[in-house]
């Protein structure tokens, strides 16, 4: 037999573990808050959404210069001074003083309101979209940080439970139980746990450092407070297929309106504005004034703005394909939605219970090891198939987020429990 020092039980090492894992959280200075909790304080942070206001507020402004009327042309002209002979001086000048106002015709003016008030819906619509899936990545990016420092601890997990095989193995070589081989293919075992660990520790700095870009936090977020992964609460409570409408379609439906108001826009222009003038001329050598009045109106034999109008033309094609587009893809989702949750469901139900027997099963493989009566391949296999069964459960915790978060994207939830 080997000696007693080495039979530590599968629950030791676990216990050992979260003692561990506390110990790597609770070393982290800036956890993320809980999931909602960092929504709402990205609102004001996130780069994405500050874009999306951006473009409200342009629109709008656009909309308020549409409404606005041309300005009037004020001018001053002098004739006849300042020349030769009798015109010496400006004894003979005339001085004529005018004030021109541009008229525009064919309901310009009105077009271009109607136009405004469509791109500033249209960036609402868009805005909205914007928040939908900006909550969809963040929800994902939250799932996928927090399953990166789950595998992190998995990953050291496995290298304490390598490193304890090896001790037993080395221990066996030792009492002459086992070849000296077994003794180099634990600790080749050991390695590959500790490179597995780097890449775990990498992969999880890089999980964090997205979810820091995302929500545009001024200092790093290192490590979630709350899990998201084990949450039962649903992202979009109450939410059927029936009752999805995408955001993204809805964009696209307010986009379409907007290229047909631009188009009406540019038929419009088409038609030639009058221009009025009035004003008065000075008579020097008279010494008397009068008043004078005229109109001008181009004559469109050039340009009847029939490129623009091709132009806008094509513009509200490209957006009926993208509205219809918009339409199959949230028909597709809506279809799969409901069967991705179930499935989601199932398979993390599913990977539980495999871990509950990979666990068992590595506990009785390392008993039997430990008795001589199993060969070392079989505890490294059952730590292999347990660290797999680990890590399906961890996938399956994300795929789940995945689907719910799409659902609610889908719906249009921008916050968790909106209604």
């Amino acid at each position: 037999m080997y000696p007693q020092n080495f039979r530590r039980p599968l629950t030791a090492v676990t216990l050992g573990l979260c003692a561990l894992g506390v110990g790597v959280r609770t070393a982290h200075a800036d956890p993320a808050p809980a999931f909602a909790e960092l929504l709402a304080q990205s609102q004001a942070t996130a780069p994405r959404l500050a874009e999306a206001r951006a473009d409200i507020a342009r629109t709008q402004g656009l909309a308020r210069q549409a409404a606005v009327f041309p300005n009037p042309t004020v001018g001053l002209q002098m004739e006849n001074f300042s020349g030769s002979g009798p015109y010496r001086g400006t004894t003979l000048s005339e001085t004529t003083a005018t004030v021109q106002q541009p008229l525009e015709l064919g309901g310009k003016r009105q077009a271009r309101m109607a136009a405004g008030r469509a791109e500033v819906t249209a960036a609402q619509a868009r805005a909205r979209s914007a928040q939908v899936d900006y909550a969809f990545d963040l929800a994902v990016g939250y799932a996928t940080a927090e399953a990166a420092d789950r595998r992190m601890l998995l990953a050291q997990e496995t290298l304490t439970l390598a490193q304890e095989d090896a001790r037993i193995a080395s221990a066996l070589v030792d009492a002459g139980r086992e070849a000296e081989l077994r003794r180099l293919q634990a600790q080749a075992a050991v390695q590959a746990a500790r490179a597995g660990l780097d890449e775990a520790k990498a992969a999880r700095a890089t999980a964090f450092g997205n979810l820091t870009a995302l929500t545009g936090s001024p200092a790093p977020l290192t490590s979630v407070a709350a899990s998201l992964l084990d949450s039962r609460a649903p992202l979009a409570p109450g939410l059927t297929p029936a009752s999805a409408t995408a955001a993204a379609f809805v964009a696209a439906q307010a986009e379409r309106e907007a290229a047909a108001r631009r188009l009406q826009i540019e038929r419009r222009r088409a038609v030639p504005d009058v221009t009025v003038s009035f004003g008065f001329r000075r008579f020097e050598e008279a010494d008397a004034t009068a008043m004078i009045a005229g109109i001008s109106v181009p004559l469109p034999l050039f340009d009847r703005n029939r490129g623009n109008i091709d132009a806008a033309r094509a513009e509200i094609s490209a957006a009926d394909a993208r509205l219809n587009a918009a339409r199959l893809e949230a028909e597709a989702a809506v279809r799969v939605s409901e069967t991705r949750i179930a499935a989601a469901e199932t398979r993390v139900v599913a990977a539980r219970e495999g871990e509950r027997t990979a666990e068992e099963a590595y506990r009785l493989a390392r008993v039997g090891y430990e008795a001589g009566k199993l060969p070392l391949v079989e505890l490294v296999n059952a730590r292999r198939a347990l660290a797999d069964a680990r890590a399906q459960t961890i996938a399956a915790a994300v795929e789940r987020i995945g689907a719910q978060a799409a659902q609610a994207r889908l719906g249009g939830f921008a916050t968790p429990g909106e209604q």
